[in-house]
């Protein structure tokens, strides 16, 4: 591991606590954790940096994953989970495969484009994700969210990767029918499968610091677990209002990265 100075241990930890929060409520966490390592490790190559960084964020999208199952008033749909999860493992794997072909300077305008119509429809349409989740779905709308959710979602972040996790939680509260909170729990299970499938191919590559990431980790657990708990505490309308303040930051940080 770099030297690495107290205060940058600080500051990074404080990163992987507020960002295990907002990756709990509504995803997004990347947004913050991802370039807080590339601004307190500016010399350590960007494979390492990638590889701590899912190392860190793999426990507190478990933690919150855990938090959300066992506290949620309504049934988290737990194996759906698991099968959107296995397909997302495998479109992030083709999508990390056809990456070094696509430019980021044409996905990033596209991506912007998307996500101001996303955050137009949650603000057009106030009911969207705030009513009760849906007992039970339809086995056609189960095999949209694995192929389109899972697959397509997943080759997206494994292509290109920012807003992942807001991307799932909207679409499965559109195909599933779920309510903001619910789709956030389900997201995080989906989350842990593609942490830990990209996380096994950087450790097995040796692209992992440990030791920062062991200290991270710790604090973006407790923040995952307590912004789990946050958003069962405050309902769904908190979600969408946390929801709209992550896409327009996301958006404000892919305009940055384009032109600046």
């Amino acid at each position: 591991m770099p030297d690495i100075s107290l205060t940058t241990v600080l500051f990074l930890c404080g990163a992987a606590l507020l960002a295990g929060w907002i990756d709990a409520v509504v995803g997004g966490g990347g947004l913050l954790l991802l370039p807080a390592l590339l601004l307190g490790v500016p010399h350590v190559p960007a494979p390492q940096v990638l590889g701590t960084n899912k190392a860190v964020a793999i426990v507190g999208t478990t933690g919150a994953a855990v938090t959300y199952v066992r506290r949620a008033p309504v049934r988290v749909p737990v194996r759906t989970a698991v099968r959107v999860g296995l397909a997302a493992l495998a479109g992030s794997m083709a999508g990390a495969f056809f990456a070094s072909g696509i430019s980021n300077e044409v996905l990033r305008p596209v991506i912007m484009v998307v996500l101001l119509g996303v955050a137009a429809f949650v603000m057009l349409r106030p009911s969207f994700g705030t009513g009760e989740a849906a007992g039970a779905v339809t086995r056609a709308r189960i095999v949209t969210a694995v192929v389109l959710v899972g697959g397509g979602i997943g080759f997206y972040d494994g292509l290109f990767g920012p807003g992942t996790g807001t991307f799932l939680v909207l679409a499965l509260t559109a195909v599933l029918h779920l309510d903001l909170v619910t789709a956030s729990a389900t997201a995080k299970i989906v989350n842990v499968c593609t942490n830990a499938g990209a996380l096994v191919m950087f450790a097995y590559q040796g692209n992992v610091l440990w030791q920062l990431a062991a200290v991270m980790a710790v604090f973006n657990l407790a923040g995952g677990m307590l912004g789990a708990r946050t958003a069962l505490r405050r309902g769904a309308e908190f979600v969408r209002g946390v929801l709209l303040v992550v896409v327009f930051s996301l958006v404000a940080k892919l305009a940055f990265d384009q032109w600046y």
